[in-house]
């Protein structure tokens, strides 16, 4: 399911990447389709084609809608936090009076799952520099970067919640609080106001004018686009230095998700910019994806990684209703 709350899409592929379904959705009324709506529709299908294989279990990074349509179904909760527990607790601490701090105002960081997978499968890519110093920019709608050693979290970009860090889609990334202070203060802009203009006004939307989505951003004309997409470059730029201060250099750069996955321009320009760590791009490489996208003699190896947070999602599941019998759902999920 993609596009939920804009214009929601299903798609089906099966194990070896054929689609088995893509379909454009209807929206309600107001131009949104619910979680609970597209849950019963990804449900309806499944049991539909399931060919006598059934549900065991769910995992999901917590969605009341599914309780509400399968409330006997076990269900697993994955927090996209967790990869960074392993984080330092300075790297972590805001300057805060300390109360604050010890009732959990902290940076958590978010695209764990993700993050956890390109851990998982690195050392399938650059062996034994998998526990080296790394970088990896998961750059889609939601984007940020991690800074990785021994492939445990060092560093990220995110904090508290998922504002803090590189522009996004619709989301402004760090920013002075005093802009905030402003918004309310100056402009009369309360709570809900500024939130949503944080969360869904602001990013590569907010600064083109014109659209969130990084492939219409690139092949537009309109130099507002451009701003989007060159703001986007630095700041990742910017964070990179960040990130290589905290590990103390750089070995290995990973690009993944939507954008770092399949936007070379991006990829490029981000590369460019990182000549003084010593990156060295192959062009041709960068176009046709990958997996390595750095030259042999390039300091820094640079790879394209497809995430899959779906399937580490699966795996947190399976090991917590696979070790006992299905007895009862408060007892399975109590003993995960």
């Amino acid at each position: 399911m993609e596009g939920i709350g804009t214009q929601p899409r299903f798609v089906v592929r099966d194990a070896i990447g054929k689609r088995l379904a893509d379909e454009q959705l209807p929206a309600n009324a107001h131009g949104h389709l619910s979680h609970e709506g597209a849950l019963a529709i990804l449900l309806g299908w499944i049991e539909g084609h399931a060919a006598g294989l059934s549900i065991v279990a769910a995992g999901h990074r917590v969605i009341k809608a599914l309780v509400k349509i399968k409330p006997d179904l076990p269900q697993v909760a994955c927090f996209d936090t967790a990869f960074h527990r392993t984080q330092s607790p300075l790297a972590r601490a805001f300057a805060l009076p300390r109360d604050l701090s010890e009732a959990g105002v902290k940076r958590y960081g978010f695209h764990g799952l993700s993050y956890e997978y390109i851990a998982y499968v690195l050392p399938d890519f650059v062996g034994a520099a998998s526990d080296g110093r790394v970088v990896v920019a998961h750059l889609g709608n939601g984007a940020s970067m991690c800074a990785m050693r021994g492939r445990k979290s060092v560093a990220t970009t995110m904090g508290f919640t998922a504002l803090e860090g590189l522009p996004m889609g619709t989301r402004c990334g760090a920013i002075d609080p005093g802009v905030i202070l402003y918004l309310m203060s100056e402009r009369g802009m309360d709570v809900a106001q500024v939130t949503d203009l944080l969360y869904h006004k602001s990013g590569l939307l907010g600064v083109s004018g014109l659209s969130s989505d990084m492939r219409e951003l690139l092949e537009s004309h309109s130099p507002h686009a451009a701003e989007a997409v060159d703001l986007f470059v630095y700041r990742i730029g910017r964070e990179l230095g960040s990130l290589v201060a905290a590990l103390g250099g750089l070995d290995v750069l990973v690009f993944t998700a939507g954008i770092g996955e399949h936007a070379p321009a991006i990829r490029q320009r981000v590369c460019e910019d990182a000549g003084w760590l010593g990156v060295r791009l192959n062009e041709a490489a960068n176009l046709g994806g990958g997996p390595r996208i750095s030259h042999d003699g390039s300091a820094v190896s640079v790879w394209v990684i497809p995430t899959d947070e779906e399937l580490m999602i699966a795996q947190h599941t399976a090991a917590c209703v696979r070790p006992a019998p299905f007895s009862s759902r408060v007892e399975r999920l109590t003993s995960c």
